[in-house]
């Protein structure tokens, strides 16, 4: 992974000369996210990658054969891909890919002042598009894999928790406010030092509402841990689990059988501190988007060879295949 970031990074700083922008177009040739062949839509023959410094991006698909007439017939070099609806410089969005793979960290203020793009509406749009391209590959993962954990070697935390949205200085209708209230029922995988979490917004935390998503994606026989929340009382165990609860009013850690929910607790701050950074709480469609975000980065890009931005460029790669 470090080999790939690194000459990431060195293509996103690249001078904006006919050297610089050649070097990047062809590196992102090689890595499949631009298009190495266009054939002509009027004459069938291969096109030519031309240099041309009225774009910005310095060259495009020139075919001048001699059937078109003296027309000349161009194409973008970003036809077909990722970028091919974007104005960002391709320098840039290589930076944001980056930022992105590492969960953006960074202030959209400060992406604006490393002139990734002049508006936080554009840069909110450019992660959005890679959002989406994520929530795909796990909708993808599941129904190909089904998306199960448990087993004899990994026991599961189960847990709800509120992703209330939080309206800065109270400001808003205080009737609607009961609208934001977004439960999401998460069960979290642990084996050795492996965390894989399933997250699903539900809209109460009753039996009939949760019991279904524990049966779907945890296999029978595993270990679960959980509060004393009524919906799994007595129900877990007739059904094939290895149930054990925390009072979490008297203690932290049953001092009977060991079991606590410390590392699902850990993951709710982990993940409610990403969802609220990026405003991801705001819409029930976003804060599924973040939430299947959360999942792919634990499930799919962390196991990838070569880390999450291996992975991200995969996706991109399958989603766009130029």
């Amino acid at each position: 992974m470090a080999g790939l970031m690194t000459k990431l990074l060195l293509m996103a700083v690249q001078k904006p000369s006919k050297k610089g922008k050649l070097k990047v177009i062809k590196w992102l040739q090689k890595k499949k996210l631009l298009t190495s062949r266009v054939l002509c839509s009027r004459c069938g023959q291969k096109m030519k990658l031309t240099r041309n410094s009225k774009i910005s991006d310095g060259y495009n698909w020139v075919c001048r054969s001699k059937n078109h007439r003296g027309v000349k017939s161009s194409r973008s070099v970003r036809t077909g891909s990722l970028f091919e609806k974007s104005k960002i410089s391709l320098p840039s969005w290589l930076t944001f890919i980056y930022r992105f793979s590492q969960g953006l960290h960074l202030r959209q203020i400060d992406m604006m002042q490393d002139r990734i793009a002049r508006s936080s509406k554009t840069l909110s749009r450019m992660a959005k598009v890679l959002r989406k391209i994520c929530t795909k590959a796990m909708k993808e993962y599941q129904k190909r894999r089904r998306q199960q954990m448990g087993g004899q070697q990994e026991f599961v935390v189960i847990d709800e928790s509120n992703f209330r949205h939080k309206r800065k200085y109270g400001r808003g209708r205080a009737s609607t406010t009961w609208r934001r209230r977004k439960w999401v029922f998460g069960m979290l995988g642990v084996k050795h030092n492996l965390r894989r979490p399933i997250l699903r917004l539900v809209t109460r935390r009753s039996k009939n509402h949760l019991i279904p998503i524990i049966v779907k994606h945890v296999r029978p026989g595993t270990i679960l841990i959980s509060d004393e929340w009524r919906a799994y009382r007595g129900v877990l165990a007739n059904m094939g689990y290895r149930h054990f609860t925390v009072n979490h009013s008297h203690w932290f850690v049953d001092p009977n059988t060991g079991a606590h929910s410390q590392h699902l607790e850990r993951a709710w701050l982990s993940y409610k501190t990403r969802v609220w950074r990026l405003r991801g709480n705001r819409t029930e469609k976003m804060l599924k988007e973040h939430l299947a975000l959360i999942e792919w980065t634990n499930w799919l890009g962390e196991r990838h060879r070569r880390g999450v931005l291996g992975r991200l460029f995969r996706d991109i790669y399958h989603q766009f295949p130029v």
